[in-house]
């Protein structure tokens, strides 16, 4: 495969702003549409108050009502711009582009989303890459692998800028379960990789957190802190199902190897206590933080961790304000505030 200019810039390096999409599907929050469209206001206030808010808005009379919203929360919207697209869902994370820099220039990436695997109404979100490439005035390229669509997540995949990349294979390589792409292997992804994103290293973990509706995605595990430095949530309790394949995870990362042949640092994070809605598991993880300039945003869900969390957090980026956004009403639709979000680079 030929090798190309391209570099995926870590979270940490300079942001022009964030990529959002306000909710109009209360089918992913059932019985709380109303709470979850003002976390989201509190959501859009935060940023906007350090950096550019780009929010995907269904229609113009979605747009006018989030516009007085937002003027009722006082959220400073000389920092948010709107892109009229209607989408089957808001995890930006996923459906959005990935943003890359090919030389001096941005250039979109388009990895074809498909509802991770699973759900069947994702046409409108195949849209997203081309619309917000158009808006931002920059190329938008297709992600193809031996002249096949590939299909890959932003959520799937966290990256230290300089060459290595954190990825799940319970998400990518699992021969049954939300297959993104059959047959491929490992050396396939790091060919995509190296392609696309300019990764000349890759560490794999296993498993992904129970409940995760992804199957595996990366930004509920590990993230880089910046670029030798990994933080990986693990669970102290040895009767939860999540304790075997984090400390898994945890034992990986302890062997693992940068782009430079050096060892990670390894930064444990606590996992929240178990979450259970309306029978169903949720994936509530500290991991699930969005790093903005000046400032992180993190998870958190009424629960004694999330001092602990923060605390570790604010620890791994002393340069930056570390700030808790209730995430309680958000994680009811099994992702928070990572998974709703894509960092556009300055």
């Amino acid at each position: 495969m030929k090798t190309t200019n391209r570099r995926f810039p870590a979270e940490w390096e300079k942001q022009q702003g964030i990529l959002l999409c306000f909710p109009h599907n209360g089918n992913d929050w059932p019985g709380k549409y109303k709470a979850i469209q003002w976390a989201f206001v509190e959501y859009i206030k935060k940023i906007a108050s350090f950096e550019q808010v780009f929010l995907v808005v269904a229609n113009e009379k979605l747009k006018e009502k989030v516009i007085s919203m937002l003027d009722m929360a006082h959220v400073n919207l000389n920092n948010v711009s709107f892109i009229i697209q209607k989408t089957n869902r808001s995890w930006m994370r996923d459906s959005g582009p990935i943003i890359v820099k090919n030389g001096n220039n941005l250039e979109a990436l388009n990895f074809n989303f498909n509802g991770w695997a699973k759900y069947k109404n994702y046409k409108l979100d195949k849209v997203v890459p081309l619309k917000v490439a158009n808006f931002l005035n920059i190329p938008l390229t297709q992600a193809v692998y031996k002249g096949k669509p590939v299909v890959l997540e932003g959520g799937a995949i966290d990256v230290n800028g300089k060459g290595t990349l954190i990825t799940s294979e319970e998400c990518l390589l699992h021969p049954t379960i939300q297959v993104r792409n059959q047959g491929f292997t490992k050396q396939d992804y790091e060919e995509i990789f190296k392609e696309y994103l300019g990764i000349t290293n890759v560490i794999w973990v296993g498993n992904g957190i129970e409940g995760d509706d992804t199957h595996g995605h990366i930004d509920d595990l590990c993230r880089f802190v910046n670029e030798d430095t990994i933080i990986t949530v693990v669970e102290e309790d040895k009767s939860d199902s999540n304790y075997k394949a984090l400390q898994e995870n945890l034992d990986r990362l302890k062997k693992a190897t940068l782009e430079n042949g050096k060892s990670p640092k390894i930064v444990t994070l606590p996992m929240p206590k178990r979450l259970d809605f309306d029978e169903l598991r949720i994936p509530a993880s500290y991991a699930n933080f969005l790093i903005l300039n000046n400032c992180v945003l993190v998870p958190m869900f009424n629960d004694s961790n999330d001092r602990i969390a923060l605390n570790i957090i604010a620890d791994c980026f002393p340069n930056r304000e570390v700030i808790g956004i209730s995430a309680i009403d958000l994680i009811w639709g099994f992702g928070t505030l990572h998974c709703l979000s894509q960092q556009i680079p300055e």
